[in-house]
């Protein structure tokens, strides 16, 4: 008999100010997942809002709905909305949320979260751009603005505009497996796990046009995780020098060759766990991992558990 799901009520709140593209991302990526989720949306009084274009828009639901959340998001808002102190009104709609509530926040949502205490202690990221005013404004918080999201417990915060679609993905990936979250990037024609962080958007020169990329080298690359690869063998491949196709692939990734490597054999390696039956030797030597302990350490300096702990968690079951 198939294992019926419990679906989980999101509740996406909608500020003055806010941006249309992030407000629409959560039904978007969570309603492709397979009625696992039931997203609904909401403002603080139940009226309309306005948004940052030429329009406002209008909900069903008032904050009541904050209090039955099983996951809250909180999306971007304009930079001009932005205060150190919250209005009363969102200040006692975000109240109505239960402890424990997991609790999202796209791009400048962040400062919602900061301001609101939610934040305090914790690592979070925002938008690039606005990470030296929230360094500013919150010093208690330990920004990374390097990132595309972080998880710190029940909280995650997210970088600018369509990080949060990969927060999202992150979602159905924790709450349903990598299976679910593939199904849902291949409907939404988004990639499943976008390599690299925030570094590769920050504002920097133009490179020389005339100048290979690394792209290619990178799927040459991926075709082949199971085996010995150096950065000798992606330079060759590159048809570059060292040092050159070092220095532009961290430019183009925000991550040197090295970690990039490590990153995709272990996202390969939760991949094997999730859907084989695969031994951990094999799936180390699959990924190109020399051992299975080695698999065991990056494993665990990436997500905090071991493969046999990961495999129990998300393997997939009816």
């Amino acid at each position: 008999m198939q294992r019926l799901e419990r679906v989980e009520r999101v509740v996406v709140l909608a500020l003055d100010g806010v941006y249309p593209f992030e407000l629409g991302i959560p039904a978007r990526i969570l309603g492709a997942a397979d009625g696992r989720y039931e997203v609904v949306t909401c403002t603080v009084d139940g009226g309309p809002v306005r948004t940052n274009a030429d329009f406002s828009i209008t909900v069903e639901h008032g904050p009541e709905v904050l209090a039955t959340a099983d996951t809250v998001v909180i999306t971007a808002v304009s930079p001009s909305t932005i205060t150190p102190e919250l209005p009363d009104a969102v200040t006692a709609a975000l109240a109505r949320i239960r402890p424990g509530t997991r609790v999202v926040s796209i791009c400048t949502g962040a400062f919602v979260l900061a301001a609101a205490g939610l934040l305090t202690g914790r690592r979070a990221t925002t938008h690039w751009k606005l990470a030296g005013l929230f360094g500013r404004m919150y010093p208690e918080i330990d920004l990374d603005p390097d990132v595309l999201f972080v998880e710190d417990g029940p909280v995650l915060t997210s970088a600018g505009a369509a990080a949060g679609v990969d927060v999202c993905l992150h979602l159905v990936r924790a709450d349903h497996g990598s299976e679910l979250a593939n199904a849902v990037a291949r409907n939404c024609v988004v990639p499943p796990f976008r390599e690299g962080g925030q570094a590769q958007y920050v504002e920097q020169p133009v490179p020389d046009l005339g100048c290979a990329g690394t792209a290619a080298t990178r799927t040459w690359a991926m075709e082949r995780l199971g085996d010995p690869l150096t950065l000798g063998d992606l330079a060759g491949h590159a048809r570059m020098s060292l040092r050159t196709f070092a220095r532009r692939f961290n430019e183009e990734v925000g991550l040197s060759p090295g970690r990039w490597l490590i990153q995709q054999r272990v996202a390969r390696a939760r991949h094997l766990l999730e859907s084989t039956d695969l031994p951990v030797d094999q799936v180390a030597g699959e990924v190109g991992f020399a051992t299975s302990a080695s698999l065991r350490q990056h494993l665990h300096a990436a997500i905090g558990v071991s493969p046999q702990t990961y495999r129990r968690t998300f393997r997939t079951t009816c």
